[in-house]
């Protein structure tokens, strides 16, 4: 998608620490500068404690023509200064020097590099583009040093010509890319990107494989038939936080969130290892609680009792704008919106075909045929209308032999049992109507927090229409994962005798789960999240969680025109 300087408004100033991002991948440099996209990994982790001295700011640093008349020593740590002339601007972790000659340390995590120069060429630009902010303000600046922490070493770097060239011409090459507003390519195969902190944002293999016309879903059956590399971790660090004890309240403690009921702790969980807080009727969570959440980029979502999704609390609303204007253009063209929603109906009905397929023990020979043909249908239909109506029908199949997945019956003193007559919600009147409601609702928030997360806006979909209050993008998203992750989670506590038919309890009509069952059908679908399974488009091995979010970036690619169309998730 391109965009014009009217859609675009830069910033009078590049920060430095972006123009050594632009000279070490320029692809970086837009996704943490035009897009605000950024994550932590254990480098940037590790730097950021290791810089916890020099950004403290400490001492203090005299006008120019002040400190060239007292000639006076200088000590200060974390100077921020700007330049309009270069169009830069430098928080500066030490500057030394008497009188108006200074010379900028920058503080760098690792030990010195082998190489000629003893130090890599971002690193070097870094530095000059500090010395340019400093002379355009007045000071003397004729060179700068590099602190590599891990070796304890200082390497000086000479402001000559050549520098002073190249990192004016890195502060116009950065400028021009935010101003074009495209992205640029991935690297290729490069060395680089394993380290990277935001390899998993970038997906720099998957989009060249993609792009190069290879993406066809395929049979892939063991990680060692990887088609890319896998650059992005197997499993998340950080897990959902549930709390759904009435009347419990969620507050902060240093580095943990604290869950209280009344004046017994019942749990904590730390932090940095939280990616979410689920709160579940009567639930309460302080303002302090809160605002570290926001502050940390940590979701808090909002359930009724019963496991109706509600809302969310977050943040800022991401960065990236662009992709909200693709996502907006794309929703406003029927023909472009009704390939995405295709490739996602169509891939829900495959997988539900193949759940039935799997768990059947006597798949009814005419539901798996009319599957077969409705994920064809869908996958060639001409109006969105049709779709609606293909899916509908194959919901009408799959739901007709549903019953005959479900193994263990159970039987409740009232005489309840795990039978299937049909889907039924709004309320749910049997058991299983239940679970596979509060399954949905678990999924379209688990969707609409990585959409997010990612930029999209989750209430404007392709599929799914708008509605106020429904995110419609979310239950786009879900589609392909209704039966691999929801469904299959219900089968499990069911058939494996996780949940009875004594766990549930009748309102009139309706039916829903008692909250020590609650309890353990999340434990079951956090296990399912985490289950590894083999992608079949990249043939890397990554667990369910992972996959959602590789997809909701893949959307993403798909609108931004870096790959032809979206890969819709399919398993065999």
């Amino acid at each position: 998608m391109s965009t014009d300087d009217t859609l675009l408004d830069l910033p009078d100033t590049v920060p430095a620490r972006m123009v050594n991002e632009f000279v070490y991948c320029p692809r970086l440099a837009y996704l943490e500068w035009v897009q605000g996209d950024f994550q932590d990994n254990a480098d940037t982790v590790e730097g950021r404690f290791r810089h916890r001295v020099v950004d403290q700011e400490r001492g203090t640093l005299p006008e120019a023509g002040e400190a060239e008349a007292d000639g006076q020593h200088i000590h200060a740590r974390s100077v921020w200064l700007s330049a309009a002339g270069e169009q830069l601007t430098a928080r500066m972790d030490l500057l030394e020097g008497e009188g108006s000659q200074v010379t900028p340390v920058d503080y760098k995590r690792g030990s010195v590099p082998d190489t000629p120069e003893r130090s890599w060429e971002p690193d070097r630009v870094q530095l000059c583009a500090q010395g340019l902010v400093l002379r355009a303000n007045g000071y003397t600046c004729a060179g700068g040093v590099l602190y590599y922490a891990e070796s304890k070493t200082r390497v000086p770097v000479a402001f000559d010509e050549a520098l002073v060239a190249r990192t004016r011409e890195a502060v116009r090459g950065l400028r021009g890319l935010a101003t074009a507003g495209r992205i640029p390519p991935p690297l290729r195969d490069s060395p680089k990107c394993p380290r990277c902190s935001l390899v998993s944002l970038c997906l720099p293999d998957e989009t060249n494989f993609l792009a190069a016309g290879a993406g066809a879903p395929d049979t892939v059956d063991t990680a060692d038939d990887e088609r890319v590399r896998r650059l992005l971790p197997a499993r998340d660090d950080a897990l959902p936080l549930y709390v759904q004890a009435q009347g419990a309240r969620v507050s902060k403690s240093g580095e943990v969130f604290e869950i209280w009921l009344r004046d017994q702790r019942l749990n904590q969980a730390r932090i940095f290892e939280t990616s979410q807080i689920a709160l579940f009727g009567g639930v309460q969570i302080t303002t302090q609680a809160l605002s570290e959440a926001l502050d940390r980029g940590i979701p808090v979502t909002f359930f009724s009792t019963g496991g109706w999704f509600r809302g969310l609390a977050h943040g800022m609303t991401h960065k990236n704008v662009e992709l909200r204007l693709a996502q907006y253009q794309a929703a406003s063209e029927p023909a472009r919106a009704l390939r995405l929603a295709a490739a996602m109906v169509a891939a829900k009905i495959r997988n539900c075909r193949t759940l039935l397929m799997r768990n059947h023990p006597a798949p009814p020979a005419a539901v798996v045929e009319a599957l077969q043909r409705l994920g064809r249908a869908a996958g060639e239909a001409g109006s969105a209308v049709g779709l609606l109506g293909v899916e509908a029908m194959a919901a009408k199949h799959y739901f007709s032999a549903f019953d005959g997945l479900l193994k263990r019956r159970g039987e409740a003193a009232d005489g309840w049992r795990f039978d299937f007559h049909g889907r039924n919600r709004r309320p749910p009147r049997d058991p299983v109507n239940a679970l596979l409601s509060y399954a949905y609702a678990l999924l379209a928030k688990e969707l609409t927090v990585t959409a997010l997360a990612v930029g999209f806006d989750p209430f404007l979909g392709f599929f799914h229409r708008p509605r106020y209050g429904r995110p419609s993008l979310a239950l786009d998203l879900m589609e392909e994962f209704r039966p691999l992750v929801a469904d299959s989670t219900v089968l499990n506590v069911i058939n494996n005798g996780v949940l009875v038919a004594a766990d549930f309890i009748r309102r009139g009509p309706a039916v829903a789960m008692k909250p020590e069952a609650r309890a353990k059908f999340l434990r079951a679908y956090e296990s399912r999240l985490e289950t590894l399974v083999t992608h079949p488009v990249f043939g890397y091995r990554i667990s369910y969680r992972r996959i959602l979010e590789v997809q909701v970036r893949l959307l993403g690619r798909a609108l931004a025109g870096e790959i032809p169309e979206y890969p819709a998730f399919t398993t065999r």
